[in-house]
C-alpha cells in the first residue's frame, strides 16, 4: 500500500543532468514520479538507476505543448542549460522557457499543484553586484548571444510572478549556480566537464579568458537537497532564493585543481573569451540558510574527485588515481597566453 504522505511528482527536463539526479531523490523518498522529456539534450541512460523501479514513468514530450495529466507537485526543469546547446536554436530556447513556464503553470492552475521553477544565475547577467543578492535585477544584454537563455529565464520569472498574484498558484523560483556532478554531458561545453575530459585525455585545458574570472560551484547532490527543501518550504516562502556554493574559484584554481586530481600532465591554453560571459559569479545564500535551513556541505575536491571517476568511466580511459598521498604530482603548468578572455 502506498503511504498516505506519497506525492505524485512531476519533473520536467528529467532526463537531464540535474533532472535525473532528482528523480533519482524522489523515487528513493517514496514518491510517484513523471518524468517527462524531448530528449534534446537528456539521456535515457541517465535513468538507468530508477528506469524499472516501482512508481516511476518517463513520458516523451516537449513542454512546448500543453500537457494533461494530475500530479500534486510540479519541479520545471526543462531547458538546455549549457551555451553550446541553448545557442544551437535559439529561437526555441527561449520557447522552452516562456512557452514551457505557460503550459506548466496552466497545468499547476488546473490540478492546484505546487510548482518550481529552475531558474538560473543567468538571470543576473554580468553582474554589477557581488556576491549576487536576490534583490539585484541584474545586467543582461537583451539581444546577445546569450540572451535567448537569459531572457528566457527571467520571463518564465515574471510569469511565475503573475500566475502567483492573479491565480493564488503556490510557486518556488530556484535561482541555480553553477551546479557539477556525474550525468554531465561530454560535450556541452561547461567549464568543469571541459577542464575533467581534457585532463583524462591529456589535452591543452581551455580557459577562455585570463583566467581571472570566477565562478561558485555546487555538487549536484547538494543542489538536489536545496531544491527539495524549497519545495517542502512553508507556502509563504515563494523565492527567488539563491541556491549554489558560495565558495569562489578563478578559472586558473579549478584548472589546477583538475590537475592535481587526475594527475595530468594537460598545459592550459587560454582563448578569447566570449561575448557577454559574465566576470564574476557568487551567490549569497542568506536566504537559503535561513529560510531553508540549507547550505551546501560537499568540498570542491571531494565533488570533482566524484566527477573525475564519472568521467574517467564514461571516456574508457585508463583509471588516473585520485589524488592521494602516494598520488603523481602534477607537473607544472605552462601557459600559452595568445588571447584575452570565458568561463
Amino acid at each position: 500500500m502506498k503511504q498516505l504522505d506519497t506525492k505524485r511528482i512531476l519533473v520536467t527536463g528529467g532526463a537531464g543532468f540535474l533532472g535525473s539526479h532528482l528523480c533519482e531523490r524522489l523515487v528513493a523518498d517514496g514518491h510517484d514520479v513523471l518524468c517527462v522529456d524531448n530528449f534534446f539534450t537528456g539521456a535515457k541512460v541517465n535513468l538507468a538507476r530508477v528506469a524499472d523501479r516501482p512508481g516511476f514513468e518517463l513520458m516523451r514530450h516537449d513542454v512546448t505543448f500543453p500537457l494533461y495529466v494530475e500530479v500534486d507537485e510540479i519541479y520545471n526543469m526543462a531547458c538546455p542549460a549549457s551555451p553550446i546547446h541553448y545557442q544551437h536554436d535559439p529561437v526555441q530556447t527561449t520557447k522552452t522557457s516562456v512557452h514551457g513556464a505557460i503550459n506548466m503553470l496552466g497545468l499547476a492552475k488546473r490540478v492546484h499543484a505546487r510548482i518550481l521553477q529552475a531558474s538560473t544565475s543567468e538571470v543576473y547577467g554580468d553582474p554589477s553586484v557581488h556576491p549576487q543578492v536576490e534583490e539585484y535585477w541584474g545586467n543582461v544584454n537583451p539581444v546577445g548571444l546569450r540572451s535567448c537563455y537569459d531572457e528566457g529565464k527571467r520571463c518564465a520569472e515574471t510569469l511565475f510572478f503573475d500566475y502567483h498574484r492573479q491565480h493564488k498558484l503556490q510557486i518556488k523560483v530556484a535561482r541555480i549556480f553553477n551546479t557539477y556532478g556525474p550525468r554531465m554531458h561530454p560535450n556541452d561545453g561547461r567549464v568543469v566537464s571541459n577542464f575533467i575530459v581534457q585532463a583524462l585525455r591529456s589535452e591543452p585545458i581551455t580557459i577562455y579568458g585570463d583566467g581571472s574570472q570566477t565562478r561558485s560551484f555546487c555538487y549536484v547532490d547538494d543542489m538536489v537537497a536545496a531544491l527539495l527543501a524549497l519545495m517542502n518550504s512553508a507556502e509563504h516562502v515563494t523565492g527567488p532564493i539563491n541556491i549554489g556554493n558560495p565558495c569562489e574559484f578563478t578559472m586558473l584554481e579549478l584548472a589546477q585543481a583538475v590537475l592535481d586530481i587526475t594527475g595530468s600532465k594537460s598545459k592550459i591554453v587560454l582563448q578569447p573569451l566570449p561575448v557577454d560571459d559574465p566576470r564574476q559569479r557568487r551567490p549569497d545564500i542568506e536566504k537559503a540558510q535561513q529560510l531553508l535551513g540549507w547550505a551546501p556541505k560537499v568540498s570542491l575536491k571531494e565533488g570533482l574527485s566524484r566527477t573525475v571517476e564519472y568521467f574517467d568511466q564514461l571516456l574508457g580511459v585508463t583509471k588516473i588515481a585520485i589524488a592521494s598521498s602516494h598520488a603523481p604530482k602534477p607537473v607544472p603548468v605552462e601557459i600559452d597566453a595568445r588571447a584575452s578572455a570565458r568561463a
